[in-house]
């Protein structure tokens, strides 16, 4: 499995969803036509064109979700002794 990949499949099936072309994201973006046809057959980009790209399609909240840290729920005592410091 190659997350790479499958970033640029949601990327494309997004931009599908919008009934855009790559002409038309690159416009809205700044990003490149080239580099999105790129990046939709390799998984290749700078991370700020991704991020660019994602803006774009109205995606960017869903990824800054993932990024926040989740707080470890504890599942022993041990754990929870442990976590006081």
């Amino acid at each position: 499995y190659d997350v790479q990949l499958a970033l640029a499949e949601a990327v494309k099936c997004r931009r599908k969803q919008k009934k855009w072309s790559r002409q038309t994201l690159a416009e809205r973006s700044g990003v490149p036509a080239a580099t999105i046809k790129h990046f939709e057959s390799t998984g290749q980009i700078s991370l700020r064109q991704f991020l660019l790209l994602w803006q774009m399609l109205d995606a960017l909240e869903p990824l800054l979700e993932l990024s926040k840290t989740k707080q470890l729920i504890p599942k022993t005592i041990e754990d929870v002794l442990s976590m006081r410091g």
